[in-house]
């Protein structure tokens, strides 16, 4: 048994919780860790690390909205380039967001150009309601990235997105091309990474391309 606010135990569940916001997310919808419940950690010989962990999930955009949630995470010994297994299991309903979600989609799919923007949230901390379900794509996106470069001593979180542009397409989905700013909590460092996402209401999201940028980026 690990302490819930043991680093171990924190650095699991927030990797969980990313994981979790890519696999159930949606312009309207991101996840992030209210609390960890619980944490005990096993080592597999061999194999690596697998933790078991119980969650509270909250909604972004509604805090008040929480999800309970059980997680295993396995990270995998010595090799950098495996991704670590996550598996979890949500207990009650998440909420739904369809309409907002498809209005969003024609109002994308509608303007005459390409949406471009950057700084969200800007140095303030503000984000304009429109760019909202931007941001929020981002962060489910990046609950992939995080997934994808994660290990046992890191612990991202998004920051900021520097930069987005719409690609168009000729089917229907939704394709933009970030750049976003990850803060890595352990090490304090603030790294770009540039992800290509592509979204559509009835598909979810996937992140088609991504790729850690210089510093000076």
């Amino acid at each position: 048994e690990l302490p819930p606010s043991h680093h171990s135990a924190t650095r699991a569940a927030a990797l969980a919780a990313c994981y979790l916001s890519y696999q159930r997310g949606s312009p309207w919808r991101g996840l992030a860790l209210r609390a960890v419940r619980s944490c005990r950690r096993q080592d597999i010989d061999g194999v690596g690390h697998k933790y078991y962990l119980e969650l509270v999930l909250e909604d972004v955009l509604d805090k008040d909205s929480t999800v309970n949630c059980t997680a295993e995470v396995l990270h995998h010994l010595g090799n950098k380039k495996i991704a670590p297994d996550v598996q979890f299991t949500i207990e009650g309903e998440l909420k739904n967001t369809d309409e907002a979600d498809n209005v969003f989609y024609n109002r994308i799919k509608s303007l005459e150009k390409e949406l471009v923007a950057e700084n969200i949230p800007d140095n303030h901390g503000n984000i304009s309601p429109e760019m909202e379900p931007i941001r929020l794509l981002a962060w489910v996106a990046s609950g992939y990235v995080i997934w994808q470069n994660s290990t046992e001593n890191t612990k991202f979180q998004l920051a900021q997105i520097k930069h987005v542009k719409q690609v168009k397409r000729s089917d229907e989905y939704l394709e933009f091309d970030y750049m976003i700013l990850l803060h890595e909590m352990v090490s304090q460092e603030i790294i770009p990474w540039q992800m290509t996402v592509l979204w559509h209401p009835q598909h979810g999201v996937q992140v088609t391309r991504e790729s850690r940028q210089p510093k000076h980026a």
